[in-house]
């Protein structure tokens, strides 16, 4: 249904083009500049739908869809009749708000409608927008690309406003928010100002250190700027790509002998039925995964085939893909039948498997499930156990404690968004630092002064392009392709 108001839309727009060309006298003169329209709240019914508007001739759309025709003040709702521009025909009762440029979002005069959020509402505003002389549909992600152009929001900020809209946990939510602050830019920046600094020494080296007698101190305190740049730059392209993980979500694997009840903590860390649970030995036969959201974090959790000897083919292919997946593990929870510890099954797991990746210094947490087949006195001294949780999936006794282990686990994976510097979230922000930090390697093994001045040129140019500045058309329309129409 929305695709086709959009396509009503669309087309009025286009007759209004075709009027204009013969009744030009009737709207004022807009620029060369565009204004555009589109729904930008969520779709479907909802009790207030939200039409915004940017451009020059928002002010006009404001004028020809409302009574009185008066603008309103500015950034102040104000209630009004919208009516059809052309036959009179009221359209709903709305409150509208004028934002005029350069203060609004995008930067150029900008208009939103609240209105009623039915869809013969939202079709009839947008047919009457789309008969305004100098109106057109926008595009997706339109609305933050023209914020970008008139300098609203830099390249990470709009990318930290994307991920703002697509954050599904809390650290997501956190990390973008903080990168729609302006948190990454502004490092950049600062880094950019150092190296700027530094250019402008050298430069000056070359061009007055012969004739005023210029001393090497210049030259030194460049070359001490830039390897306090070297430090923090490596610093942060050494973070395990924490940010992207933060992001994408970490891979955590659910592994243990068959019957140990894995699929039954999938099923309870996802809070979904969406494995099998049987205690028939080997019903988990291929690799499970689901998004799921673990104590605030992303992750994609998989559940695997219990790790045996394989009875048939199919499960032999199963406790392979299991295995696959240990090794492509952010981490792992390594779960056993707290009541079965002694069983060959549990001690070959614990000597081969959880030692092995111990070892292998891999993320791992050791959960003793159905804790409550547990005698009063519990698992009993003589057992020689590495750390572990207790945990009961049918009583969700130790959840509590298993989800505050995952947050701390998770925490380093992915890095903590509300701590430390800002994430680096995209392999574009990983790219230009490391380019930066090329660059500086090779100001400091040139001894020809012009060649370390271009050195310090390209490493800023990846500065400037990681923050928006001489992004080439292309970048551009990747990032922006992430938004929806109306944003």
């Amino acid at each position: 249904m929305w695709r086709e108001l959009w396509t009503l839309a669309a087309r009025a727009a286009r007759g209004s083009r075709r009027l204009c060309t013969s009744q030009s006298s009737r709207a004022p003169a807009f620029g060369s500049g565009a204004t555009i329209f589109a729904l930008s709240s969520g779709q479907g019914r909802c009790g207030i739908a939200v039409i915004r508007t940017s451009g020059p001739a928002s002010s006009h759309a404001l004028r020809s869809l409302t009574a009185p025709r008066d603008l309103p003040p500015a950034r102040s709702a104000s209630l009004r009749l919208l009516s059809d521009p052309h036959t009179g025909e009221p359209l709903d009762r709305a409150l509208v708000l004028w934002f005029p440029g350069p203060q609004s979002f995008t930067g150029e005069d900008c208009v939103e409608f609240h209105v009623h959020g039915g869809p013969a509402v939202v079709s009839g505003v947008l047919q009457a927008l789309g008969s305004v002389p100098g109106l057109r549909p926008a595009e997706a992600g339109e609305f933050t690309r023209r914020a970008f152009a008139h300098g609203k929001l830099s390249l990470t900020e709009v990318e930290g406003l994307a991920d703002l809209i697509h954050a599904e946990t809390e650290a997501q939510r956190r990390q973008a928010l903080r990168q729609l602050d302006g948190e990454l830019g502004q490092l950049c920046r600062s880094w950019a100002e150092t190296l700027t600094k530094a250019l402008a020494h050298v430069e000056a080296y070359i061009d007055f250190g012969e004739d005023d007698n210029l001393e090497d101190v210049v030259l030194e305190q460049a070359d001490s700027e830039v390897q306090g740049l070297v430090v923090a730059l490596d610093a942060h392209l050494r973070d395990a790509r924490r940010g992207q993980r933060l992001r994408s979500g970490a891979h955590v694997v659910v592994t243990g002998p068959p019957n140990a009840g894995k699929s039954s903590l999938v099923n309870l860390l996802s809070q979904k039925p969406v494995s099998i649970v049987s205690p028939e030995p080997g019903t988990t036969r291929d690799v499970l995964e689901i998004p799921v959201d673990l104590a605030g974090f992303p992750a994609l959790l998989s559940d695997t085939a219990g790790l045996r000897e394989g009875v048939g083919p199919v499960e032999q292919e199963g406790v392979r893909r299991a295995r696959e997946r240990l090794g492509q593990a952010d981490l792992i929870l390594a779960v056993l039948d707290a009541s079965d510890l002694a069983s060959p099954s549990s001690c070959d797991f614990l000597d081969t498997v959880v030692a092995l990746l111990g070892a292998q210094s891999q993320r791992l947490l050791l959960v003793l499930n159905k804790s409550d087949l547990l005698p009063p006195e519990g698992l009993g001294p003589s057992l020689d156990l590495p750390p572990h949780l207790l945990l009961s999936c049918l009583t969700r006794e130790g959840l509590d404690g298993l989800l505050e282990a995952l947050k701390k686990e998770l925490a380093a994976v992915c890095g903590d968004p509300s701590t430390g510097p800002p994430l680096l979230t995209r392999a574009r922000h990983r790219h230009h630092l490391q380019g930066c930090l090329d660059a500086l390697g090779h100001y400091n093994q040139t001894r020809d002064l012009a060649l370390a001045a271009e050195a310090l040129r390209v490493a800023r140019r990846h500065l400037s392009h990681l923050t928006g500045g001489g992004g080439t058309e292309e970048v551009l329309d990747i990032i922006f392709r992430d938004f929806c129409v109306g944003k």
